[in-house]
């Protein structure tokens, strides 16, 4: 399985978007014999209209390595840990997100579903884990 993931810096800009080059903040990795891949990344930003979240894409491989299909969605943030993130310096800059989870147009469709179980604090960082099953019948 190829494991992609994306997303914005803290003042909520892509690259590779919208005249923004490079190809900073996004990963790929195939998953070990467990099924299992690790990304590590600074935590996303946000930009209006959207709650705070992370992209990601599943493609599985076939034996010769290349994609049979995809399954693409996004992970999403406690408030509380939003909060405390944007409080500091540089993602005060931008200030507090605009769009709280509960009033995100693709949280409000099942993204509930797709929070993460967020660990650490804003000084010495956060980590979550977080298994998809996919249905490859």
């Amino acid at each position: 399985m190829l494991v992609d993931v994306w997303h914005c810096d803290a003042l909520g800009t892509y690259s590779g978007v919208a005249g923004n080059s490079g190809d900073a903040l996004r990963g790929s990795q195939v998953t070990d014999a467990q099924g299992r891949a690790s990304f590590t990344t600074i935590y996303p930003g946000w930009y209006p209209g959207r709650a705070v979240h992370i992209h990601f894409k599943l493609r599985p491989l076939n034996a010769a390595g290349q994609a049979t299909g995809e399954f693409t969605s996004q992970l999403f943030f406690p408030e509380s840990v939003n909060a405390a993130v944007f409080a500091r310096a540089p993602y005060s800059q931008k200030g507090k997100a605009d769009t709280p989870n509960a009033q995100d147009a693709i949280y409000r469709n099942g993204g509930s579903q797709l929070l993460l179980s967020v660990k650490g604090d804003p000084v010495g960082g956060y980590t979550a884990t977080f298994d998809v099953g996919l249905n490859l019948g």
